[in-house]
């Protein structure tokens, strides 16, 4: 399937002449008619949105609506990391422009209009998902992950923008703030969690550029299934450790014997658990072959993701919990955010082949 795209969800609504005056001023070339905006269907967080004049296809990404975390959904530094990133990694989408507040009363930007297919929990009709396509989407994957990984950050603007010394001890202090921050119900052994982190941080390796949410849904394909054309949702994209990277994509890499619900708590069950998908040890196995990188305190990693995973779901559960928005999609988080605290904690007790 493409990206889908809804009627705008009540109160995400967007001033329509207003926009088309924005871009008609910044943005040249552009045909004749009127705009159109539509809103993506997918998505939990950031809201994104089709923007059409024509012939003419873009969209534009900006914060949810409500109160959000501090430091949360900064859409100048998103732009200007995909400044920096496109040109050494074309499935990131190109940006266009940025805007403060003083447009929509929120910023925002628009970036190029990727297509293809993106894949979720199911394959489009009409394509048979044999074992042979199902491995190259993976290895695609994976492949490309280590791509992002060797660019030299260095010969970019990143250095300005990012901190990769002590990125790892940062990493695992912040999330645990968000947490308490967002805290509403009581997890049994959270606390036993938090001081597992603090005590297991391994020491840094050499810094790479992180996408820091390489998951299926965030990735487009061709018509073929066998080429990665995009690459999307870069706002928590930094300069860091690769194997948090690694560790964030394989908290998302569902198996066909997980649990049920790390399979459906956030819906249901991602392509992932088809025949022929590698599984998390093989796609590590393949990530360490490919990268040189040594994976021996993977699971710290792993369980680190899973609890950074558990995080982001709380964040949203809160904005939920406290009236901030009304998407019904939230009302059950809670119940998967438990789940991925005790996973976590499970995958701390066990090796890197986690």
């Amino acid at each position: 399937m493409t990206f889908d795209t809804i009627p705008i969800r009540k109160g995400e609504e967007l001033d329509v002449a207003v926009i088309e005056t924005f871009v008609r001023t910044h943005l040249s070339d552009l045909p004749e008619g009127s705009l159109q905006i539509n809103q993506f269907s997918a998505g939990r967080s950031n809201l994104t949105y089709q923007l059409q004049i024509g012939e003419w296809n873009a969209v534009l990404r900006r914060p949810p609506k409500g109160p959000v975390a501090p430091r949360a959904h900064d859409m100048e530094r998103e732009f200007r990391i995909l400044q920096e990133i496109h040109p050494h990694f074309p499935a990131a989408p190109e940006p266009y422009i940025f805007s403060d507040e003083s447009v929509i009363g929120s910023p925002f930007f628009i970036m190029e209009r990727k297509q293809g297919i993106v894949l979720d929990t199911e394959f489009p009709k009409g394509i048979l998902p044999t074992e042979e396509i199902c491995r190259n989407i993976s290895e695609a994957m994976v492949d490309n992950l280590v791509s992002l990984h060797r660019i030299d950050f260095t010969k970019t603007n990143l250095t300005e923008l990012t901190k990769p010394d002590g990125f790892m001890e940062r990493q695992v202090i912040g999330w645990i703030r968000r947490y308490e921050n967002a805290e509403t119900d009581l997890i049994p052994h959270v606390e036993k969690l938090k001081q597992w982190m603090l005590k297991n941080v391994p020491a840094s390796i050499e810094p790479s550029i992180i996408h820091y949410d390489y998951k299926l849904n965030n990735a487009m394909f061709d018509e073929s299934l066998s080429k990665m054309v995009g690459l999307f949702d870069w706002e928590m994209t930094t300069v860091g450790d690769p194997l948090a990277d690694l560790g964030a994509a394989m908290s998302y890499w569902i198996e066909p014997g997980d649990s049920d619900l790390l399979k459906i708590g956030m819906g249901k069950a991602p392509i992932t658990t088809t025949p022929g998908f590698l599984t998390r040890s093989e796609f590590m196995e393949r990530y360490a072959n490919k990268s040189g990188r040594d994976l021996s305190n993977m699971n710290f990693y792993l369980t680190f993701a899973y609890f950074k995973l558990a995080v982001i779901c709380q964040q949203i559960y809160y904005r939920w919990k406290k009236g901030q928005t009304q998407d019904e999609r939230f009302s059950g988080l809670n119940i998967f955010v438990n789940s991925l605290i005790q996973y976590a904690l499970y995958t701390s007790t066990r090796g890197s082949g986690a």
